[in-house]
């Protein structure tokens, strides 16, 4: 499979041969889907004709060289006194009861000089930065009709969603330390309140009484940092559509705040710019046999949809209460940042 070929692929599962594509998760009404949704809530669904396990090294791709990708090249759209800033205006949001928590982002982007590869990319973040929900799409304009080329890699730890039968399971993760050991108080209760947000979402979906948080605030190690994790599962009530799963869920709570409509209403304020991919949903679904894997879109690259010239993206955040220390909220950003920038900024050969 090369990487002009119009194809996704999932830890080792590939899938190519593109049958359609639709902008509404009402139109999945049979077949094996790609999916993806942005943050703000734009769906694209890709009907592939074909899936197989096939091992990442057998991926074939264009060539990029080590100097197109540099580390010193990324540009944030928010500087450290400018996220500083923000933080306390999170922090005053708090004092006047108006949100919980919210997820406060910022955008890395640089200028490429050719299209983002991003099968090569997501072999190199295989190897240097393993992850649970790797995944990698390239579909270009010519092959979708979009007026932009969808190339994304992601190296995501964070599954939103995953569905087996009647079964659906969200595993939010919030709580980020450079080790266990470094974790504060204020990362139990940041995802002791988004478990409760995901409660609540997934009772918009499932029977009364079924929604249950069986595993809570274990940890987990990535590559740099580690993580504090929590299950939270329900039983689907018959005949939910994906469209009424995706409204009830989305965007992810992990990623958003609480109470969910007015972090959005936040987030619109103080983040410059739409986040895109960034913090949205990438997965697959499979409709006849009612199963499906999505992920949060975090840790994830993608080639912006709006520039007009080859533009790389990368977004990094951190969840802010009212204990959060501005300085340390931005540290935070850094340390989820710097590793993968590290990895994709060498030879993507």
């Amino acid at each position: 499979m090369k990487s002009g070929q119009t194809a996704v692929v999932f830890g080792d599962r590939f899938a190519t041969d593109l049958v359609r594509i639709t902008r509404d998760p009402n139109d999945m009404d049979s077949g094996w889907w790609a999916v993806l949704q942005t943050f703000e809530g734009e769906f694209f669904g890709f009907q592939f004709a074909n899936n197989y396990e096939a091992q990442a090294d057998s991926i074939e791709s264009e060539s990029i060289v080590s100097s197109d990708i540099r580390f010193d090249n990324w540009m944030s759209n928010v500087d450290e006194v400018e996220y500083q800033q923000g933080v306390e205006t999170v922090r005053e949001s708090i004092a006047a009861g108006w949100v919980y928590q919210i997820n406060y982002c910022r955008i890395l982007t640089q200028k490429l000089s050719s299209q983002f590869d991003s099968f090569a990319a997501y072999r190199k973040l295989r190897s240097g930065n393993p992850a649970p929900y790797a995944c990698a799409f390239s579909i270009p304009r010519a092959a979708s009709g979009l007026g932009f080329d969808i190339r994304i890699a992601s190296a995501s730890p964070e599954l939103f969603l995953e569905r087996n039968g009647k079964i659906l399971k969200s595993s939010p993760i919030k709580g980020t330390a450079i080790s266990a050991d470094a974790m504060l108080d204020k990362d139990s209760a940041e995802n002791i309140m988004i478990v409760d947000l995901i409660r609540n979402d997934l009772s918009h979906v499932c029977l009364p009484g079924t929604v249950a948080v069986p595993d809570m605030l274990r940890v987990e190690k990535h590559p740099g940092l580690v993580h504090l994790v929590s299950d939270v599962v329900g039983e689907l009530r018959e005949d939910i559509s994906w469209a009424e799963i995706l409204q009830a869920m989305c965007p992810p709570g992990s990623v958003s705040g609480a109470p969910k409509s007015s972090s959005l209403q936040l987030i619109n304020q103080i983040e410059p710019q739409a986040r895109e991919v960034y913090c949205g949903v990438l997965g697959w679904i499979d409709v006849d046999n009612s199963s499906a894997q999505l992920s949060v879109a975090i840790r994830t690259f993608w080639q912006s949809f709006n520039a007009v010239e080859p533009t790389l993206c990368f977004g990094t955040g951190a969840g802010i209460t009212y204990d959060s220390d501005p300085l340390g909220e931005w540290n935070e950003t850094q340390l989820k940042a710097q590793h993968l920038l590290s990895v994709i900024s060498t030879s993507l050969q």
